[in-house]
């Protein structure tokens, strides 16, 4: 599809400061200087794979999720240590319980063989009667395992139960001989009795009537076989890994779930010198298997002994793990809205600025600035950037006009210049659109410039491109060529019109008046592409020779390029016969 001469070139044939060629046919910018062999500098733009968007999302889920992550941490501190505080506080509690509980077992027993002993010392001569006592105490109130009642110097008198046999014997063991010894109500340490069992005897003392020491009444607790001691201690073992156990004074354990370490002596238990140092309290400490515990302790001050409850660690931060568990699990929905919303945010916040990047990489483009109005900035910062960008692209948009401008015009005439000139004639030749070319050149030009000079030359010019300008129509194009020469292209003109044309313009010259320099004669060549036979380089040196044959048959006068080397010339008098076919041809 061929396209009219002011599609080609969208601006008028003397240019204003704001008009330029269409952007696709105006030389490229780097041509506006001297041409030169050097190759441009390519600035190669390194690739960012970082975008705002991705930044925004990083530091904001990093900061939510750090925030969470702290707060579930600092959640689980308070509540561990609240755990751990409260698992002592209650392993204290529970010790001093067991404590004043044994305490008072120990006392009621003692008081039991105290009443005991006031009914022997009647009767110590009674056997009978002695094993009777002794099978009263063991079986009222089973606190003793066995009940042995022996004379002053530890002889056996009556046990009970009878299987002990031992009844005659005289009593070697720790106990007894402490018993006889001291003569007062002693609890024993632990000991290997007579029958080869680990136990523990409450004793009181007998005296007869005159106060004489006469032997002594002693209940006996096995540690490591069934007794209302092991009932009282064994019955709060829990599964998990929950325990008690009860230290002398000795550090010798006189209760343990394991029964095969009762009797054992613990050394380096920083909970055992505590209590035994007649403190209560609560600690954490390592047991013997390395397993941490938390501990509370409390001393039985009737016995010495002491009660350590304890709880491993792990076990008490179990229900801890659940209910974080628990957290998490309820709060995964808020957790994952809040970082959609996070994410929805970052897109909108990054979504202007990243179109404002896209847009800035395209400044050069016509369609830039309806693009860059079309981005919705909603928010001051981007509102701000992208008002700079916008005045910024009208600003780079006119000083590429100008440049543009600068490049493809006359800076003197106005007018378009040789390189505008081979565009438009290129466009022509691509469109197959016939033209014809009138080289124009004022005669004595020089003697103008040595006479009135160079500004009144100047203003010579001026006028004279004006008065082109003037006798122009729609389309034409008007370039100056070189120091006063110039050159009109007619599109979709035949010879004969050119001719016409040439001549109103040559007589109309002559009839200006110009101040300092009177009036110009112009010579004038022109030469045609006669349906595209000739390439626009040969019309223009055609146009130029016929110029010269009008300079050298005179000046101020048009001469037509023929073939192949008829020429049509024409004098003032040529011209108006030329006018006059011109008119009977419109005419006709």
């Amino acid at each position: 599809m061929k396209r009219s001469p002011a599609e080609v070139l969208k601006t008028p044939k003397v240019l204003k400061a704001s008009a330029a060629p269409n952007v696709s046919e105006a030389p490229p910018l780097s041509e506006a200087g001297n041409s030169s062999s050097s190759q441009p500098t390519v600035c190669r733009r390194r690739q960012q794979h970082l975008t705002l968007k991705r930044l925004i999302l990083l530091l904001a889920l990093s900061s939510a999720t750090v925030t969470l992550l702290n707060s579930f941490y600092a959640s689980y501190q308070v509540q561990k240590e609240q755990l751990i505080q409260h698992e002592l506080d209650s392993n204290f509690a529970y010790a001093t319980k067991l404590a004043a509980t044994t305490n008072n077992f120990l006392r009621s027993a003692q008081q039991q063989l105290a009443y005991a002993a006031g009914e022997l010392q009647y009767r110590m001569d009674d056997h009978n009667y002695l094993l009777r006592q002794a099978d009263r105490l063991r079986l009222q109130t089973d606190s003793f395992n066995s009940v042995v009642i022996t004379g002053a110097d530890g002889t056996v008198l009556a046990t009970s139960p009878n299987t002990l046999e031992i009844i005659g014997e005289k009593l070697r063991s720790e106990g007894a001989i402490e018993a006889l010894k001291k003569q007062i109500p002693l609890i024993s340490a632990p000991y290997i009795s007579a029958t080869g069992r680990l136990l523990v005897v409450i004793s009181q003392p007998l005296f007869d009537r005159q106060g004489r020491y006469i032997g002594y009444i002693g209940g006996s607790l096995y540690l490591k076989e069934r007794s209302i001691l092991n009932d009282m201690l064994g019955t709060h073992y829990y599964e998990d890994g929950s325990y008690l156990y009860v230290v002398d004074k000795n550090q010798r354990l006189l209760y343990h779930p394991n029964k095969s370490r009762i009797g054992d002596v613990v050394t380096g238990n920083r909970v055992i010198r505590q209590v035994m140092s007649g403190n209560g309290g609560s600690l954490s400490v390592i047991n013997s298997e390395g397993i941490e515990m938390l501990a509370g302790f409390a001393p039985v001050t009737i016995s010495h002994w002491g009660i350590i409850a304890q709880r491993p660690l792990k076990a008490t931060l179990a229900s801890l793990n659940d209910v974080v568990a628990q957290v998490l699990y309820r709060s995964l929905p808020i957790t994952i809205i809040t970082f959609f919303t996070i994410w929805l945010l970052a897109r909108m916040i990054a979504r202007p600025l990243k179109q404002l990047a896209d847009t800035a990489r395209t400044m050069d483009q016509p369609q830039t600035h309806e693009r860059l109005h079309r981005i919705r900035s909603w928010y001051f910062e981007s509102g701000e950037l992208k008002h700079a960008m916008e005045k910024g692209f009208s600003l780079l948009q006119q000083q590429i006009g100008q440049l543009r401008h600068a490049a493809s015009t006359d800076p003197l005439t106005g007018v378009y210049n040789r390189r505008s000139l081979d565009i438009f004639l290129s466009q022509l030749q691509a469109d197959h659109t016939e033209f014809t070319i009138l080289a124009l050149d004022i005669d004595h030009f020089k003697q103008v410039n040595d006479h009135f000079g160079h500004e009144a030359g100047d203003k010579a010019l001026t006028s004279l491109t004006q008065k082109m300008s003037e006798l122009s129509r729609d389309g034409d194009i008007i370039a100056r060529t070189g120091g006063e020469e110039f050159v009109l292209v007619l599109p979709s003109t035949t010879q004969k019109q050119a001719l016409t044309i040439a001549e109103r313009l040559r007589i109309s010259v002559a009839q200006m008046q110009i101040n300092i320099v009177g009036s110009i004669k112009v010579s004038v060549g022109i030469a045609s592409s006669r349906k595209n036979t000739y390439t626009p380089k040969q019309v223009l040196k055609q146009a130029d020779q016929a110029l010269y044959q009008a300079k050298h048959r005179g000046r101020n006068r048009c001469v037509v390029y023929r073939e192949p080397s008829y020429e049509k010339s024409c004098t003032t008098e040529e011209s108006r016969t030329s006018q006059a076919e011109h008119n009977t041809t419109e005419e006709a």
